[in-house]
Parts: C-alpha cells; structure tokens; sequence
C-alpha cells in the first residue's frame, strides 16, 4: 500500500513542482503597479475596475480596465518602460 501511494503522489508532486516554477517565471517590473495605474488614469481617467500583470505578445505588462460611464477602456502600460501598448475599448461581450 505504502509503494502505491508513493508511486501514485510523484505525478501530481511533479506538476507541483512545474506550476510553482511558471507561477515564479514573471519577471519583476521594472514600472511598479502605482506607477503604471498613474500613467494608465492619464490617459484615461476613471475608475480602475481591474488589473493585471501579464505577459503578451511576449513583453511583460501592466494591463488596466478603467470604467469610464457606460464604457471599459483597456489600457496596456509596458512594464518596463512605461510606454502606453495598448488604447482600446472593450465591448460589452469582451467583458470576463
């Protein structure tokens, strides 16, 4: 029983162990959140109603949903260098 459960815990030990090393792969920003949250209600001021630090199109980034009235105005702030990537606004059935 013992060499059944050790041989039935190394998958799932080993997906553990994968996750929490692509969990820890995001580099540090070099633009912190405050200061990118500053630049994004800049260009777009409002209500910040999401954030998030992600990885696309292969550069690292900041990424603002800002409730501007009836409109979600998506702004992407470059992590590192603090440039604006991304103007848009979202439609209704964008939302997630």
């Amino acid at each position: 029983m013992n060499w059944l459960f050790e041989r039935a815990s190394l998958p799932f030990a080993a997906a553990a162990l994968m996750l929490a090393g692509l969990a820890q792969a995001a580099p540090k920003p070099q633009v912190s959140k405050s200061q990118a949250q500053a630049i994004a209600l800049r260009v777009a001021p409002g209500k910040i109603v999401k954030a998030e630090y992600e990885r696309e199109n292969g550069a690292w980034r900041w990424s603002f949903d800002v409730r501007q009235g009836a409109r979600i105005h998506e702004i992407g702030v470059d992590a590192k260098t603090g440039k604006i990537v991304e103007d848009s606004f979202e439609t209704p059935g964008e939302r997630d």
